[in-house]
């Protein structure tokens, strides 16, 4: 794993890739924010050695460097899930890499649903921590110069950042949440019972995604900031057809709210 992680970091420093201060891995129809990086580069992860490539719709594939909140950062614009079929060293290696570039802290994104009876389409969610029902992505072999095989995750995600979140949101008259995301695999949307149980087990939020890169950045002691963006609701009398295509609708509106917060986050650093 470390040969991979080290070849395809040099290939990208040597595309001009240098120091970033934070990485983005951003969800469903939530790429847009990459507009707002300046001095940009651009490189399809079909172009990278060894990277995953993207093949689920709303997630377009490209990795993209530059100037972000007067910070410099690399931005994954798509993710990649379990449900494509990727095992755990291909779900690693992405996060692995941006740590290996020089990120000092990791961002994420997801389009979930809400299982909160509280919550309203279009709502940010905070995430303070969370339930993975995927497959842990640390199994198979470890190579402890990369990290712990046994990884405390007892704060996944970072509480200095979520208090600076907070405050930001507050200033901007933006209205947040704050909650625990619950990871399945998919790519099925929920069941009304399964709805009904994740509520019960402690869950605010649902989704496919961004548990296993958090767990992969915290074995390398990555601080770890995440939103998630309530596109549909899993609450009894609330629960409407869901679609891929409306989540992307969704996660659109709100997207602008959530670019504001991240991008006074990031410059905060």
């Amino acid at each position: 794993m470390l040969e991979k992680i080290n070849e395809t970091t040099e290939f990208l420093k040597a595309k001009g890739i240098i120091n970033p201060d934070a990485g983005i891995i951003l969800g469903t129809g939530l790429g847009g924010l990459t507009a707002k990086i300046e001095n940009r580069t651009e490189i399809d992860y079909k172009d990278i050695p060894n990277f995953p490539v993207s093949t689920v719709e709303g997630h377009e594939g490209k990795l993209i460097y530059g100037d972000f909140g007067r910070k410099k950062i690399v931005a994954m614009k798509g993710r990649f899930h379990f449900y494509e079929g990727y095992g755990p060293e291909k779900m690693a290696l992405p996060v692995r890499v941006l740590k290996y570039l020089g990120i000092k802290c990791l961002f994420l994104s997801n389009a979930a649903g809400g299982v909160n009876p509280m919550f309203q389409i279009g709502d940010i969610m905070v995430i303070t921590d969370h339930i993975s029902l995927l497959p842990n992505p640390l199994i198979g072999p470890n190579d402890d110069r990369i990290g712990s095989r046994f990884p405390d995750m007892g704060e996944a995600y970072d509480r200095n950042l979520i208090e600076k979140a907070i405050l930001i949101a507050r200033d901007h008259k933006i209205n947040i949440h704050k909650g625990v995301y619950l990871a399945t695999s998919g790519p099925t949307f929920e069941t009304p019972a399964e709805y009904g149980y994740f509520r019960i087990i402690g869950a605010d939020a649902v989704g496919m995604s961004t548990t296993p890169e958090v767990i992969i950045a915290r074995q390398m002691n990555l601080p770890c900031f995440a939103v998630s963006i309530i596109t549909d609701l899993g609450v009894k009398g609330k629960i409407e057809y869901t679609t891929h295509e409306s989540v992307i609708k969704e996660a659109a509106k709100t997207e602008e709210r959530m670019t504001t917060i991240m991008t006074d986050l990031i410059s905060s650093l």
